[in-house]
């Protein structure tokens, strides 16, 4: 991919593990990365040095409250200033407030659904419309397993990750004949760090739980996105791939 033809893409939720993972694949495939962040939560200067270190020199990363339709837009707005219009999309960011349904609280309902799905409107408003002016995109988002079989003591994550798979369905409808494609990935569990922290003997049961007896690489949900991004997945709209090991599948 030369200079001048080379893709701006944006990933929400950047500097966490799956997002780093994301970045870091897109970057291999030869796309200009943009890399969002929490103002309050997200350390970028730490995040930007752990990056280069592994040889990723090139990010720029842009603050954002996905949350917040306002915050976006200006995010947006940033990344078109600093490196040109978003081509690629990966609506990735994501928190969990577990707990069972009957004690749970409407400020962890809320604070799931606002960034886990409300996000989705939040930053996709921004862009879809341009891609389809251009006549090419790509918007990925990032689903999960319990979005797509539920999971108790998850009922505001997996109503979340439902409706992620809801909105990529109907949108990916609207934007088919422009040249924009929307897919849903649905990850398993994954070895981030914060899933390695689990208590050892909890972890293992999360492990024997899964057919292929391993948790997921997040460079293997890095990949899926670097090909949904690519013009050979040009073909590939609507659909939701599940990356779990075995564990669930339609």
């Amino acid at each position: 991919m030369t200079q001048s033809a080379q893709r701006i893409a944006l990933v929400t939720g950047a500097m966490g593990g799956i997002g780093s993972a994301v970045c870091q694949e897109l970057a291999k495939a030869g796309y200009k990365v943009a890399a969002n962040y929490h103002p309050q939560f997200d350390n970028p200067d730490e995040w930007l040095k752990e990056q280069a270190e592994a040889g990723f020199k090139d990010f720029v990363p842009v603050a954002g409250d996905v949350s917040d339709y306002e915050s976006c837009k200006a995010m947006v707005a940033e990344v078109e200033a600093k490196l040109g219009p978003v081509d690629i999309l990966v609506n990735n960011a994501g928190i969990t407030r577990d707990k069972f349904f009957a004690k749970m609280e409407k400020g962890q309902w809320d604070a799931v659904i606002n960034t886990n799905l409300n996000s989705l409107f939040n930053v996709t408003h921004q862009v879809s419309a341009k891609m389809a002016e251009r006549g090419w995109g790509r918007i990925i988002n990032i689903s999960s397993v319990n979005g797509v079989k539920g999971q108790a003591g998850q009922s505001n994550y997996s109503a979340a990750k439902a409706g992620v798979i809801g909105f990529t369905k109907a949108l990916a409808q609207e934007l088919a004949a422009k040249g924009v494609t929307v897919n849903a990935i649905a990850p398993g569990y994954i070895a981030t760090k914060m899933v390695m922290a689990i208590k050892p003997e909890i972890l293992q049961t999360i492990v024997d739980s899964v057919p292929m007896k391993r948790l997921g690489k997040p460079e293997e949900i890095g990949g899926l996105c670097a090909y949904l991004a690519s013009d050979m997945a040009g073909f590939v709209t609507g659909a939701t791939i599940n990356i779990n090991g075995g564990l669930y599948y339609q």
